[in-house]
């Protein structure tokens, strides 16, 4: 291999210090989040508070974080801020410690508010990061980066079993901890991207503005759609799972509220090892098998699951996790490929389209397990994975980029 060789094969490596900085911010931050749902049956207790009330919680902390994210996105794409991580972390601390002591529905939407606003800011502005941080091998890095947020996202409803559900709400408080430690992990990214950003200033690195687009305007506009259609269809299984799965284990086979969120973790883990696992194999076949396969291959999983007993249901809960959540990084990495010089924009519009999804989703749910039984949620959402079918409409993108 001659010297040039070897030069870019360095040049193509990802920034590993600075993926590993950006997936524990985002399992910290996520981990965080999860304090929400995990919750919900303190929270359904303390406020004497019902199922559809429970839907408006999540319905609050999905839009804010849903209609903020492609504005930060846009906003940063044109001024790049370094400080930008942290300060979306200030805002979920606020949101953490009105959550601990709030003793009314309102002061509870105010304190998930601000932790979606924090959630608003780091998801669009960490994958555009990460992107950049990762160069060839963006499939490898944004699987690293999601990872970390499912980690932490299963983490939390395991650390609120063992520390707020023994005790009282109150103990909601500890978890400022991790978000103390989310600081330290962000200050080898602010670092990192400030010297980036000097560096595209100066034309010592070249950036993406003056990528073109691989599909027509019209091509474009048509695939978004599909992909916000395969999104939706996610993400509403997802919101049946992460909102109510602990009342319906708890409502079909009697668990206590802590075995609940053990078999919560179990789910959300398996999440974590699907996205580990959607990254490297889109960068290794390609986006376009990954989202087909992942999608439409939980249906099996889904369908069978309200009809089993508890130990198949944590199996099927858990095979189900795996194949649908390995399509997320493949889906994110498709639509930047589509607006290469709108990275953080285009990562908004989906991390916000899919937490929108997922507020509605909750809030509808939530009537719906009101008026017909937390059972009869499953028996429904079980179907929709098969939307994943539109996947045949994608075009093969042929995982082009433009270097930096």
């Amino acid at each position: 291999m001659d010297a040039k060789a070897k030069l870019h094969r360095i040049m193509a490596m990802p920034t590993l210090h600075v993926l590993l900085a950006l997936s524990t911010a985002h399992c910290l931050n996520d981990l965080l989040q999860s304090v929400i749902t995990a919750v919900y049956p303190m929270l359904k207790d303390d406020l004497n508070i019902n199922f559809a009330e429970i839907g408006l919680i999540t319905l609050v902390y999905q839009l804010a974080a849903s209609i903020f994210q492609p504005v930060v996105g846009y906003a940063f794409d044109r001024r790049p801020f370094v400080r930008s991580l942290p300060a979306g972390m200030c805002c979920t601390v606020v949101g953490i410690v009105l959550l601990s002591y709030s003793d009314t529905l309102y002061g509870v939407l105010v304190a998930v508010f601000m932790v979606g606003l924090g959630s608003a800011t780091l998801h669009p502005e960490a994958s555009r990061i990460t992107s950049l941080a990762g160069r060839e091998r963006r499939g490898f890095a944004q699987s690293v980066f999601q990872v970390g947020g499912n980690f932490g996202g299963s983490v939390g409803p395991l650390l609120v079993a063992l520390i707020v559900a023994p005790n009282n709400r109150h103990y909601v408080m500890w978890f400022l901890v991790f978000a103390a430690l989310a600081f330290i992990a962000m200050r080898p990214i602010c670092r990192w991207y400030g010297g980036y950003i000097k560096e595209i200033r100066s034309g010592v690195r070249h950036g993406v503005s003056g990528a073109s687009l691989p599909l027509s305007k019209t091509r474009t506009i048509f695939t978004i759609f599909v992909i916000m259609v395969l999104i939706f269809s996610k993400y509403v299984y997802m919101a049946s799972i992460s909102s109510y799965y602990t009342f319906y284990l708890i409502d079909k086979f009697g668990v206590s509220i802590s075995q609940s969120q053990i078999f919560l973790f179990v789910f959300v883990v398996s999440t974590a090892v699907g996205t580990l696992v959607g990254g490297p194999v889109g960068d290794r076949y390609g986006r376009k098998p990954v989202i087909w396969i992942s999608i439409l291959g939980a249906a099996p999983f889904s369908l069978l699951m309200p009809h089993v007993g508890l130990a198949m249901t944590a199996v099927l809960s858990f095979c189900a996790g795996f194949v649908l959540s390995s399509a997320f990084p493949a889906i994110l990495l498709y639509a930047q490929e589509l607006l290469p010089t709108k990275l953080g924009m285009i990562s908004g519009l989906f991390f916000g389209f899919a937490f929108g999804v997922g507020g509605v989703a909750s809030a509808v749910l939530g009537y719906f397990a009101d008026a017909y039984g937390v059972e009869a949620v499953y028996n429904v959402c079980a179907y929709m994975p098969l939307i994943g079918v539109v996947a045949v409409f994608l075009p093969d993108l042929g995982n082009k980029f433009p270097a930096r």
